[in-house]
């Protein structure tokens, strides 16, 4: 179970803010944008010639900050509202499913953007696990870096990121410094 309910922490922005970026706890469009602009630098390949889900996608506005479109760009989230206005934001194909327990799509790349951000760490382990699982070429995500010390929210050390990464057998890019507390991560095949 999440250290604070998902539905509760996300509506309750929802009703404040409304269908705004500070709905899904970022601080401005600007702070997005800057973890989307790293999670992106860390790919590989030309993101137009991937498959790419999104997960915790919320309105799908990591699909219209891409200056190039994947193949196909899949999001994911598990509240309803916020899958219906990504369907209708980016006219791609936005499922509701759970990523730690549902099975997952096959993708060359899986993205995600602070949606780990309240799971307690065994559950931040499994996602990602079930991500890196269901990537072809990688999982690329940000999460929050220092003590876990929050009552909501979740932190990690870059030892523990790397050691996570060791045990999936994953190739590990780590990009911090970009803003505080906050790390990007690419585990890769």
């Amino acid at each position: 179970m999440p250290r604070v309910e998902n539905e509760t922490f996300y509506s309750a922005a929802l009703q404040k803010y409304g269908l705004t970026c500070k709905a899904l706890h970022w601080n401005s469009e600007q702070s997005q944008n800057l973890r989307f602009k790293i999670l992106l630098s860390l790919v590989r390949d030309e993101i137009s010639t991937c498959k790419v889900v999104d997960i915790g996608c919320g309105f799908g506005d990591l699909y219209h900050f891409m200056k190039s479109k994947p193949l196909q760009y899949i999001g994911i989230d598990v509240m309803d509202e916020m899958v219906e206005e990504a369907k209708k934001r980016t006219g791609c194909e936005i499922l509701t499913l759970d990523g730690l327990y549902d099975e997952l799509p096959l993708a060359d790349y899986y993205f995600c953007s602070g949606a780990m951000n309240i799971m307690q760490k065994f559950e931040t382990h499994l996602f990602i696990q079930n991500c890196y699982k269901a990537s072809k070429k990688g999982f690329i995500f940000n999460i929050l870096e220092g003590d876990d010390e929050s009552l909501v929210y979740n932190y990690f050390k870059e030892y523990e990121i790397k050691a996570l990464a060791k045990q999936l057998g994953a190739k590990c890019e780590i990009k911090k410094g970009y803003m505080h507390k906050d790390i990007s991560v690419g585990l890769f095949k």
